[in-house]
């Protein structure tokens, strides 16, 4: 359920401790997520990647993502709108300011990722204009053998955030 909500964004609350057996994109706008306790397995467009608590993630407009849970996870899910997530400026300071870009992570096509895909029978739940329609795949569409590019589910943990103290 949404819990607060303007012309901008979206903030809901979501607890999961089973995986899902379906993938989500979503067209209406970004989407972050902050995981507030526990740890998932991401799958998506872009690969595979291991996500804990305190990690922060974007999930670029219509990407196809799904998770599986290695414990319960508690997290916050807010979603742009019809707009985007960006880096924020670097001001005066210049790259050293809020957190080195290099502690960004991108997911990766590694062994998880390859296990996954299948000819199995796949449901995707897009939202697009508030609505959910439902398409379903004869394979799993995660089905990626390379990428190269600069749109990507990224992600980065506070505990990588160290702004300047002077």
């Amino acid at each position: 359920p949404t819990v607060l909500h303007n012309a901008s964004c979206k903030f809901r609350i979501w607890k999961l401790d089973q995986k899902m057996d379906y993938l989500a994109r979503n067209g209406d706008g970004d989407d972050l997520f902050f995981i507030h306790e526990g740890a998932v397995e991401l799958f998506c467009d872009y690969g595979h990647m291991t996500i804990r608590d305190g990690d922060y993630i974007v999930v670029p407009r219509s990407t196809s993502w799904r998770i599986e849970p290695s414990s319960p996870i508690t997290m916050l899910m807010i979603e742009a709108t019809n707009g985007a997530y960006q880096l924020p400026e670097n001001g005066l300071v210049g790259p050293h300011a809020i957190f080195d870009e290099a502690m960004l992570d991108v997911p990766a096509i590694d062994e998880a990722f390859k296990a996954q895909q299948g000819e199995g029978e796949w449901k995707v739940q897009i939202k697009r204009r508030g609505a959910v329609s439902i398409v379903t795949y004869p394979f799993n569409p995660l089905d990626a053998v390379g990428w190269h590019g600069n749109l990507s589910v990224a992600r980065i943990n506070w505990r990588d955030i160290r702004p300047l103290m002077s």
